[in-house]
């Protein structure tokens, strides 16, 4: 499946089922030249619902090759996720103390979708196309000290189906190396 502009024209922001998490559609505009999108507006999403969001870093991940996958990464700070081009499948688990503890939730990124993740959450994501830019807003600043926790992305307890089977997926050492749900000491705030 193609990315189409015209399937992207009003803004909406919507609260999912991991609560503070919110999927965000961004109007995308396209001519003969490509397209254009405002990515991140704070006033505008902020009156939609988005919880006040205070950038201090920008950071981008590029993928070559189909079936990159990274993750699952929970840190101590606030993401707005978005890709600049290209289709990701994005998964997330809750791993903040407290009832939604292991609660999952899976959907596709492409210019047209961006998402908010809040702290605790661990995020991954799997590229569905060749040649992904994928960034991250982030709410405080990256340090080796900070406190992260990690869940295995291939863990069947957490039911992600992976479009790119494990046995195909492309991913490094230390993320095979995370440990299962089971295992994880829920992060506390």
């Amino acid at each position: 499946m193609s990315f189409d502009p015209a399937d992207y024209n009003e803004l909406r922001v919507s609260e999912t089922v991991i609560p503070g998490f919110y999927k965000i559609e961004l109007p995308v505009h396209g001519d003969e030249r490509g397209w254009f999108k405002e990515n991140y507006q704070k006033a505008k999403l902020e009156a939609l619902g988005l919880p006040p969001f205070d950038v201090v870093q920008n950071n981008f991940s590029y993928n070559v090759e189909v079936g990159v996958t990274r993750g699952l990464h929970a840190e101590p700070w606030d993401k707005y996720i978005s890709v600049a081009n290209g289709r990701v499948f994005g998964a997330w688990v809750d791993l903040r103390k407290g009832p939604t503890f292991g609660q999952s939730l899976t959907l596709e990124i492409n210019p047209g979708t961006a998402v908010y993740v809040p702290r605790g959450v661990a995020n991954g994501y799997q590229t569905l196309d060749e040649g992904v830019n994928y960034t991250y807003l982030v709410n405080a600043h990256w340090s080796p000290e900070a406190k992260y926790t990690f869940v295995n992305a291939f863990d069947p307890a957490l039911d992600i189906a992976w479009p790119i089977a494990q046995a195909q997926a492309i991913f490094s050492a230390k993320d095979a190396a995370h440990p299962l749900l089971k295992d994880v000491i829920p992060m506390e705030f």
